[in-house]
């Protein structure tokens, strides 16, 4: 049985948690930053957990599951 790859730019976006959640960064925040209130931008910055319903997908391509 050969061994299951994981997929490269999963493997760049997502963490996995201790208790098994998986973390992941907001979106908006690379480019076209100049009309985004400083407000928005420092909302952006903080990392967020993927919902239950994309966690078996996320989790298959980490090959995890």
């Amino acid at each position: 049985m050969p061994k299951t790859k994981s997929h490269s730019s999963a493997k760049k976006r997502f963490k996995v948690t201790g208790t098994g959640k998986i973390k992941r960064k907001s979106a908006f925040k690379s480019h076209i930053l100049t009309k985004k209130s400083k407000k928005r931008k420092r909302f952006l910055t903080h990392g967020a957990l993927v919902s239950d319903a994309d966690k078996g997908r996320i989790m298959h391509l980490l090959g995890m599951k």
